[in-house]
């Protein structure tokens, strides 16, 4: 099943039936490993954030719920990410020296890539109990899925409406606030905010997406190279910190001065550009693009309905009419 919630049918099976479908998918992912174990956790992750991203549309009708499945859903997510991690910092550094401004730099990261590498395949060693935490995550899978059972709303198409109305504005306005804190300082985990703001945004496009197709899908783009920019942007502060931690990993200093001088820069260019990007994806108002929402949602939920009640009279004006004839 698509990432989208069809306005047209009931809401609580829609969303119900979304998140079963991400959770069966990794679900199959996680049994079946098509590209290997640590391939098939990267993907699962993946998700496991549409579900969580999915799950806050319902906030104000079903906060328990919400509380209660968020917080299953993170916490067993984060029993995967070890070598995924580890990875990911491999394929930064690599991203590093794609952008490289020197010969000397080049050889620097290269040399980082190396001791990344070999760093990420011992922690692949030593994760004995991979096979016993996949294992887990697929029994969590299925709890959750068995918990959308106990799901109850109301499906009226204005209350749904107002729902996700509020969901969205709440949503914006974190992302607007997470913006604001972006240009006042520096600090890295002001753009993460910004990121999983960016993400959960990309997210709620695709899902509302048939409200108004062509619009969400040119938004959701933007919004999708918002994500790639600071993903890329938190990657480097993750970066940082192993750094600071363990400089021993990356040579002698002069190599180490090299990996960082190129992290800094390429940060510094991230952020200036990821903060443009933010300004145009959030360019409209959280209350402008909240009503918006309510609005296109209740016209494309209550459109069916109407026609079929527009055909059910016409067809009980034929019947009178042959009656009156016959």
């Amino acid at each position: 099943m698509a990432y989208r919630l069809q306005p047209a049918k009931p809401f609580t099976a829609e969303f119900c039936s979304v998140a079963e479908s991400q959770l069966t998918r990794a679900i199959h992912l996680l049994e079946e490993q098509p590209d290997g174990q640590h391939e098939a956790v990267h993907d699962a992750r993946k998700r496991f954030k549409r579900v969580r991203a999915l799950y806050r549309l319902i906030q104000s009708d079903a906060s328990e719920f919400r509380r209660r499945e968020n917080a299953r859903i993170r916490d067993m997510a984060h029993t995967l990410s070890a070598v995924r991690d580890a990875t990911a910092l491999v394929e930064t550094v690599n991203y590093l020296a794609e952008h490289a401004t020197s010969p000397e730099e080049l050889a620097a990261l290269t040399v980082a890539s190396k001791a990344l590498t070999e760093r990420r395949d011992r922690i692949a060693s030593e994760e004995h109990d991979l096979p016993a935490k996949m294992a887990a995550a697929i029994a969590t899978c299925r709890e959750a899925i068995a918990a959308l059972g106990e799901l109850d709303l109301d499906d009226d198409p204005r209350r749904t409406a107002r729902r996700l109305a509020r969901a969205w504005r709440k949503q914006r306005l974190r992302a607007l606030a997470a913006l604001a804190a972006c240009e006042e300082h520096a600090d890295a985990e002001v753009y993460h905010d910004l990121r999983k703001s960016g993400q959960t945004y990309w997210m709620h496009l695709s899902l509302l997406g048939p409200i108004w197709p062509s619009a969400m899908l040119a938004k959701q783009m933007q919004a999708k190279e918002l994500v790639d920019q600071l993903g890329h942007e938190h990657d480097l502060s993750v970066l940082t910190g192993l750094v600071n931690e363990s400089p021993e990993l990356f040579g002698d200093s002069d190599t180490l001065a090299l990996v960082l001088g190129a992290i800094i820069a390429r940060q510094q260019t991230l952020r200036h550009e990821a903060v443009e990007k933010a300004h145009e994806v959030f360019a409209d108002g959280a209350e402008t693009e909240s009503a918006l929402i309510r609005l296109l949602w209740e016209r494309a939920a209550t459109a069916p309905r109407k026609a079929k009640s527009h055909r059910a009279k016409s067809n009980g004006k034929v019947d009178k009419e042959s009656a009156l004839r016959g």
